[in-house]
C-alpha cells in the first residue's frame, strides 16, 4: 500500500472517530449512535482490518459526556462487553474498573449508580467496585480512593454503601482514610467535606492500618482541634468508638450492598438514629 493511501486512511479513522465522540456529545439519539459504533472502519496497526467500536469504547465516550440514555442502553444490552478494559491484553496489570474510574472523576453519579447495579447482577463482576486502576497510570487506586482525592462526600457514600472497601492500599501502601487524613494535615481548604468523606469511611470500617497514624500520634494538638478528642482517640487506638458508631459499623456490616440505601432506610430504629441521613 502506498504511502498516501495509508495516510489517507489514517486521516479517515480520525475523522470518523472524532464523528462518533462528537455524535455522543451532541447526546444524538441512542439508535443513531449505535449505526454509527457498528459501522465498519479501516484500523491501520500491526494487524490492519476493519473494525468497529466496541461497546466499551462507546460507554466511555457516554460517560465523559453523560449521555445517560446511551449509558443505559449499553449496559442494558452489552453489560459484560461495556464493561471491559479496552487494551487490557496490552498491560500487564490486573483488571481494572476505568468505566467506574471515569464516573468518579467526571462527577456522572448517575451513570455509576447504573455502572454498580449492573455489576450486583453479574457474579463475574462482583469485585469491580474495588477493581484497583493500571498501577502505570494512577499508583493502583480504587475509585474509593479516588473519590477521597476528589473530596466527592456523595459518591464516597455511594461507594462505600455498595460494597466498596477502604481497607484496600494503593501501591503506595496508602488507604482512602490516608487520604483523607493526609488532605485534612496539609490544607485547611474544604475541612467539612473532608471530616464528612471521614465519618462515612469510619462508619463502613474501623480504623485498621493506615500510614497516618504516626503523624498523629506525633501531632496531638492539631488533631484534635480538627477532629476533637473523642475521634482523635479513637483514630490513633487509645479509646475504642463511641456505642452508636461501633453499632452502625457491625449493623452495616451485615447489610447486602446490592440493596443500598434502601436496606438502611428499612433499619427497625428510630429515624434521629439511622445514618446516612441525607439518603434515609
Amino acid at each position: 500500500m502506498c504511502t498516501n493511501q495509508v495516510s489517507l486512511q489514517d486521516e479517515q479513522c480520525k475523522y470518523y472517530s472524532y464523528m462518533f465522540y462528537q455524535a455522543v456529545r451532541d447526546q444524538e439519539p441512542v439508535w443513531k449512535l449505535e449505526e454509527m459504533r457498528t459501522m465498519e472502519y479501516f484500523h491501520l496497526g500491526e494487524e490492519s482490518s476493519l473494525r468497529i467500536y466496541s461497546p466499551s469504547d462507546a460507554l466511555m465516550y457516554a460517560v465523559v459526556h453523560n449521555h445517560l440514555r446511551y449509558a443505559q442502553y449499553l449496559l442494558s444490552n452489552y453489560a459484560e462487553e461495556a464493561l471491559k478494559v479496552p487494551g487490557i491484553k496490552f498491560c500487564c496489570c490486573p483488571p481494572s474498573a476505568p468505566h467506574l474510574t471515569l464516573a468518579v472523576t467526571y462527577d456522572r453519579r448517575d451513570i455509576l449508580i447504573m455502572i454498580i447495579k449492573v455489576t450486583h447482577e453479574l457474579p463475574n463482576l462482583q469485585s469491580y467496585i474495588n477493581r484497583a486502576s493500571c498501577f502505570h497510570l494512577s499508583d493502583g487506586k480504587t475509585p474509593l480512593h479516588l473519590a477521597c482525592e476528589l473530596l466527592s462526600a456523595e459518591t464516597v457514600l455511594i461507594l462505600l454503601g455498595n460494597g466498596a472497601s477502604p481497607k484496600i492500599m494503593d501501591c503506595k501502601g496508602e488507604t482512602p482514610l490516608d487520604i483523607i487524613l493526609e488532605q485534612l494535615w496539609s490544607s485547611k481548604v474544604n475541612v467539612q467535606s473532608k471530616k464528612l468523606c471521614l465519618d462515612y469511611l469510619l462508619l463502613f470500617s474501623p480504623p485498621l492500618n493506615f500510614k497516618m497514624r504516626e503523624v498523629m500520634k506525633e501531632n496531638p494538638g492539631f488533631w484534635t482541634r480538627i477532629l476533637g478528642e473523642d475521634k482523635f482517640n479513637y483514630l490513633v487506638g487509645k479509646n475504642p468508638g463511641r456505642l452508636y458508631l461501633l453499632a452502625m459499623q457491625r449493623i452495616l456490616q451485615c447489610l447486602q450492598p446490592s440493596h443500598f440505601p434502601r436496606n438502611i432506610q428499612q433499619l427497625p430504629i428510630p429515624h434521629a438514629l439511622k445514618p446516612l441521613p441525607g439518603l434515609c
